[in-house]
């Protein structure tokens, strides 16, 4: 071996590197992006899911079990109120994802009927209502069993340790059989209902929407580097552009052929979904397939602003990847938007792909109608419009 020309080679390798400021920074960025996303997003627990309250009584009782809630870091409360219909619609609406519900007689401890406490759920949302059903369960079980402390103090049969929030350590009356029913009664003081509003739903039903969006994402927009930086390295766009063809009409034609592409795609995606894992589409056919459709012309509009300017597949790879990679952990393709920290989340809501998983998402697992995603459509509409003003305004064909 010739150390001498090795030399040369590796200095001329670092000059064309350093030439093609993209690609640098792309090597320098990527990994740090990568492992803060693996690092402080996947690694997190879920904390601050936002959940409503609703107190039908006032006492101490109330207000100390509204502290115990506000006090867990897994729930974040973004409100207080007396109208259980409400609280309700706003889980329904994606306002909260859980509200728990405290009955009118919470303070009556001298009935000893169990109080109906009820949790309203949003079950579209597996990985977090699989936090919220067992922390609320525990924390009510421990609050029922404080109470029927009270009330045994409050006949005189027992005495009280501390108030609700505070370890106490009650009889079991699984443990005394010689307890009569009134007794178990007054023990067992809260009845915890579940109300899961889009009935049981496993992890894979909860991934499958986001999975047929991210794989529309990564088609779309390496696709697009094969066909316009690839098809542009090979100088077959130059060859193009000697005819007597404008821009746009190349841009509409990249758009056209990739579109069949994917919507042929996105079929085959949601058949095998259904006959693979059983998955149920609650709501349209059609509109699901009009939001892959959506997402699709989103992403492959992406793909030719990126490649409107630079030159080599390569460069388009290593300038698209920043965007993918951390666009698929940031969007809650894989775990909810609560276990990434702040910035994350706010991050998360100025990529498409969060905007076309939340509308998969409600239409397949919901039953939601194109009323009810009326946001996450425009936001896609508005990127798309964006994406493609900025691809052939900047478009060079003299690269």
């Amino acid at each position: 071996m010739e150390t001498k020309k090795i030399m040369w080679m590796l200095k001329k390798d670092l000059m064309v590197l350093w030439r093609h400021k993209p690609r640098l920074m792309s090597l320098l960025l990527f990994p740090i992006i990568m492992i803060t996303l693996f690092g402080y997003g996947m690694g997190g627990s879920l904390e601050n899911i936002p959940v409503v309250l609703v107190e039908q009584s006032e006492g101490p009782v109330t207000e100390q079990t509204m502290q115990a809630i506000e006090n867990m870091s897994l729930y974040d409360v973004k409100a207080v109120m007396n109208d259980p219909d409400k609280a309700r619609e706003m889980v329904e609406n994606g306002e909260a994802k859980a509200a728990i519900v405290l009955p009118p007689d919470y303070e009556d401890l001298q009935n000893i009927s169990p109080k109906d406490v009820v949790l309203y759920v949003d079950s579209s949302d597996q990985m977090a209502s699989q936090a919220i059903i067992p922390a609320t369960q525990g924390l009510f079980n421990r609050i029922s069993s404080e109470l029927g402390i009270k009330r045994m103090e409050m006949m005189g049969m027992g005495t009280a340790r501390g108030g609700i929030g505070v370890n106490s350590t009650p009889v079991n009356p699984n443990q005394a059989p010689g307890l009569s029913t009134s007794l178990q009664n007054v023990f067992y003081s809260i009845n915890f209902q579940i109300d899961k509003l889009y009935g049981d739903i496993d992890y894979i039903d909860f991934l499958v929407p986001a999975v047929l969006a991210m794989t529309v994402m990564f088609s779309c927009m390496f696709g697009m580097g094969e066909s316009i930086a690839g098809e542009r390295e090979r100088g077959e766009l130059a060859r193009l552009f000697m005819t007597p063809t404008s821009v746009s009409t190349v841009v509409g034609g990249k758009i056209m052929s990739k579109l069949i592409i994917e919507t042929g795609r996105a079929l085959i995606l949601i058949i095998a979904a259904i006959i693979l894992f059983g998955i149920v589409i609650k709501g349209g056919m059609g509109l699901t397939l009009l939001l892959l459709v959506l997402s699709a012309l989103c992403f492959v509009g992406f793909g030719i602003m990126i490649s409107a300017r630079v030159g080599t597949q390569e460069d388009y790879m290593q300038m698209v990847m920043p965007f993918t990679m951390p666009m698929m952990f940031v969007s809650g393709v894989f775990y909810p938007l609560e276990t990434m920290p702040w910035i994350f989340q706010q991050i998360a809501y100025l990529v498409p792909l969060t905007y076309a998983n939340n509308a998969l998402r409600s239409v397949m697992l919901k039953g939601a109608g194109i009323g009810d995603i009326w946001l996450e459509v425009l936001v896609l509409v508005g990127f798309t419009a964006l994406f493609f003003a900025l691809g052939v305004t900047k478009f060079n064909r003299d690269i």
